[in-house]
């Protein structure tokens, strides 16, 4: 196994590195800035983390990070690096742009994953580097010769399918619960769970309070990254088996037990459904904004008093406070927040446009602002398609809606005034005789539709 300083390194050694490494890296892309000469004798560079495990998955590898052991920063900085970390050591390549870090330890000092101290310097080892790396297929590294280095079982735990954390240093960082999550939402497919044991560590670093010190940029950029996950549903079923889910999303949690009218919703539970409509918009692989709609559609049946379930009636409008608490409580960027809004807001409706009158669907194109913005509005859709098809037994029924509230804004977003129709017309007068002409139109589709469903 190498060891740091086992053996002379000069620059050349990145170069050839970034150049023939078993990743298939574009030629040339290591070579270091013109007239740069500098002695790195006692530098070694490794290829480590996610690169490393995908390419041993067979998965495309789309970026590489590499960690450096015995060298000094300033070796570095004079060969051309750019200095970017703030708390530790980290460089840019000057070509490739990729990342190396000096090899480094890491002290728990504080509570939250902002408590640490690190130290830094030519004589941390590698192993002790990959040490304090979350799970054991995060913390195998690749030698400039290709030999993998593996002091912590991660090769086993491909092959075995597990996410085992690295060491007991793992209960140190909270980010760590999410992003196991995310690699269980990740891996889903290919058959990987959680260790026991690290399910449990995650428990009690729940159970101390741990949770509690995330912040919210750190927690809405992974659950943004775990949201254009295969298997996005897994995230926040993990977060719910280690109690995460009510400290982190709460109005999430609370949407479990909450039963539902079985005519409708076979699986019951609106938690359950939740998570079955999420699958489904990742299946159709909808965006982030439509997962995350998908996500927060059913919050208000959360506040249903229980003496009126299983029905739920009123639920759209409420959700929509929980959905805008939620979004300020994580930052969450505006056009999720508005998209969520709407589908909240308006699912109900979508899933009744068939039976709706014309006038009442005209005032829902207006309501969700199609005719401005008309993208929006189909990915309202495919929150609303999520939502119907998130039901046990019911993945594969038509939703007809979507295809006929596509038809009704097109008809009414066709309609114009001729300067001969605008003739005699002032002021308000001119939207009101545009809104007729839409009505017109959207009748028309409503007619052609139950021409075509009669068969005649």
């Amino acid at each position: 196994m190498p060891q740091a300083g086992s053996s002379a390194h000069a620059l050349a050694s990145v170069r050839a590195r970034a150049r023939s490494n078993n990743h298939r890296a574009t030629r040339g892309r290591g070579t270091p800035p013109a007239g740069v000469s500098v002695n790195m004798r006692t530098m070694q560079v490794y290829l480590v983390g996610g690169a490393v495990r995908d390419r041993l998955l067979g998965l495309p590898v789309h970026e590489r990070d590499w960690v450096v052991v015995g060298a000094e920063p300033q070796e570095l900085e004079r060969a051309g690096y750019q200095s970017v970390g703030r708390e530790f050591p980290v460089f840019l390549h000057p070509q490739t742009r990729e990342e190396y870090a000096l090899a480094r330890l890491e002290r728990k000092v504080a509570p939250g994953y902002r408590g640490f101290t690190t130290r830094f310097s030519p004589e941390v080892t590698l192993e002790e580097d990959l040490k304090r790396r979350d799970l054991t297929i995060n913390a195998m590294a690749e030698s400039e010769s290709g030999e993998i280095v593996d002091p912590y079982g991660g090769r086993a735990d491909l092959e075995a399918h597990l996410l085992r954390h690295v060491s007991e240093a793992f209960v140190e960082d909270p980010v760590r619960i999410l992003r196991v999550a995310r690699f269980a939402a990740r891996f889903a497919s290919l058959g990987f769970h959680i260790a026991p044991e690290t399910l449990e560590l995650m428990r009690r670093m729940t159970q101390a309070g741990e949770v509690s010190a995330l912040v919210a940029e750190r927690v809405w950029q992974e659950t943004e990254r775990a949201l254009g996950e295969a298997h996005p549903e897994v995230f926040f079923e993990t977060l719910r088996a280690c109690g995460a889910l009510a400290v982190i999303f709460p109005e999430i949690d609370a949407l479990f037990g909450v039963p539902q009218p079985p005519r409708w919703h076979p699986e019951i539970d609106t938690g359950v459904h939740v998570m079955l409509a999420l699958r489904y918009a990742a299946k159709i692989a909808a965006s982030v904004a439509v997962r995350f709609a998908v996500l927060t559609h059913d919050l208000g049946k959360a506040r249903t008093p229980r003496e009126r379930w299983p029905s739920h009636h009123g639920h759209e409008e409420l959700g929509v406070a929980l959905i805008e608490s939620l979004c300020e409580r994580l930052k969450v960027p505006n056009g999720h927040r508005e998209l969520a809004i709407l589908a909240a807001r308006h699912h109900t409706l979508v899933h009744r446009a068939l039976e709706l009158k014309p006038a009442t669907v005209l005032t829902l194109l207006e309501n969700c602002d199609s005719f401005r913005r008309p993208e929006r509005f189909a990915e309202l859709l495919l929150s609303c398609e999520a939502d119907a098809r998130g039901r046990t037994g019911r993945e594969n029924e038509p939703y007809p809606q979507a295809a006929y509230l596509g038809r009704a804004l097109a008809a009414a977003a066709a309609v114009s005034l001729t300067e001969e129709d605008r003739r005699g017309l002032v002021g308000p007068a001119i939207g009101e005789e545009i809104r007729r002409r839409r009505l017109a139109a959207v009748t028309a589709v409503k007619a052609a539709a139950a021409a075509g469903a009669s068969g005649e």
